[in-house]
């Protein structure tokens, strides 16, 4: 006599249905989270010391320009983007003005 409650040996096809369900997960994770592959000097993929040194002092000039500049942000909507050190003045006279 056979016990009914004793398990069933897994079938095949659930085995095989496990392991596609498993390699497909991984392959969905492989696609999403590893950046693409870049070769060298190409877009902003793998670059040389000096490279990162050209494109950080690149960077830096213009956000000092921007830093210290004056241009329109939206001009509809009267928004201006002023140096920082006329900015800093503005606040100070705005809160000198408030006590």
């Amino acid at each position: 006599m056979s016990d009914s409650t004793s398990p069933r040996p897994a079938s095949l096809i659930s085995v095989l249905a496990i392991m596609c369900c498993l390699a497909l997960f991984l392959l969905l994770v492989y696609l999403a989270y590893l950046p693409n592959q870049t070769g060298p000097f190409v877009g902003d993929g793998i670059r040389t010391p000096e490279e990162r040194k050209l494109k950080l002092a690149e960077l830096r000039a213009h956000e000092l320009k921007q830093a210290q500049s004056y241009a329109w942000i939206d001009q509809q909507g009267g928004v201006v983007q002023i140096p920082i050190e006329r900015a800093m003045e503005l606040t100070v006279v705005r809160y000198q003005t408030k006590h």
